[in-house]
């Protein structure tokens, strides 16, 4: 199973452009997931990111996994960096409320879950991939105030 899915595993549709502004802005990278870490690892390697993560958070070596905020602040803790500077990426309702839970700004990704399904976690933002205008529109305002996202209010 894993090898028949980590064949078919086209990346999201911008994915290596975000990668790409993540790393250009130096910022510290963590893979949070509830996956079993095999198939979280797999896949990370399959879309050659192995190298691009600083840490790979899995959510089952956490007290509690996603839809609790404990990944993300795992991850908070071993990058040593303040949720303030941070935004999360999710394509999933229990993913979105833990990063909310977790008091950072999620921008929800309609790659694999209906929007309002996403909407109900209140994510920050949502976008239809990695290509979406109003992610790179919040992107250019990071560089131009140089601070982190701010949840809406």
């Amino acid at each position: 199973m894993n090898r028949l899915a980590s064949d078919k595993l086209p990346p999201i549709n911008g994915l290596y452009k975000l990668t790409k502004w993540i790393e250009d802005h130096g910022l510290k990278k963590a893979a949070v997931t509830n996956a079993p870490r095999p198939n979280a690892e797999l896949m990370i390697s399959k879309l050659g990111l192995k190298d691009f993560f600083d840490v790979v958070i899995v959510g089952s070596e956490c007290e509690h996994a996603k839809p609790y905020p404990d990944p993300y602040l795992k991850a908070l803790e071993l990058l040593k960096v303040s949720k303030d500077h941070t935004f999360i990426c999710e394509d999933s309702a229990s993913g979105i409320r833990a990063g909310v839970a977790a008091g950072m700004p999620v921008v929800g990704l309609t790659t694999r879950n209906p929007e309002n399904v996403l909407m109900e976690a209140n994510p920050t933002m949502l976008v239809k991939d990695y290509e979406d205008p109003k992610l790179w529109s919040a992107l250019e305002e990071l560089d131009k105030k140089g601070d982190s996202l701010k949840t809406a209010a």
